[in-house]
């Protein structure tokens, strides 16, 4: 006689297997790149009006080096998700939502509010939060937390970024 899974195994067998892994994966991705899309509509206007007039710390790159980076993390973020969705890593996967979610609270403040002290504070949390994310990952899925690497790579950057931001303006 085979055994019956449990309710609580049950229930989460059926949240991982509603969708098929690609669609899965396709959903992530887009979550991710939707949240992009949203932050653009923020930082459009202030790229246009109001960072120019900024004092630029040394080794600011061209504006176009911006969406071609983020779009390339937003997809790696998007498989780091998937691949711990696939594990049903569920207290983990919640942790990478915050982290998306502090992502996403940047641009509004920075170029939105032109708030570049909070969003300094904001910076470091997510790149705290980052770190957090690699280290949980590392013990589910390896590729997940080498997903992150790059991703804590250029938040680095871009907190030394918006600590020049900062200084100078």
């Amino acid at each position: 006689m085979a055994r019956q899974p449990d309710f609580h195994e049950h229930n989460q067998d059926a949240a991982s297997t509603r969708w098929s892994p690609a669609v899965a994966l396709a959903g992530f991705i887009a979550f991710c790149l939707l949240v992009a899309a949203v932050d653009g509509v923020f930082t459009q206007g202030g790229v246009r009006d109001w960072y120019p007039s900024l004092t630029k710390p040394p080794g600011t790159p061209p504006n176009w080096v911006f969406p071609v980076v983020w779009t390339t993390l937003y997809i790696m973020i998007g498989v780091a998700g998937w691949l711990l969705w696939r594990r049903r890593a569920w207290s983990t996967l919640r942790l990478w939502g915050w982290q998306i979610l502090i992502n996403a609270l940047w641009n509004p403040i920075f170029f939105g509010l032109h708030q570049i002290g909070i969003a300094l504070i904001v910076i470091m949390a997510l790149l705290a939060l980052i770190f957090r994310c690699i280290q949980r990952f590392k013990a589910i899925d390896a590729l997940a937390a080498w997903l992150f690497v790059p991703y804590a790579v250029w938040v680095c950057y871009a907190t030394y970024l918006n600590v020049g931001f900062w200084w100078l303006n």
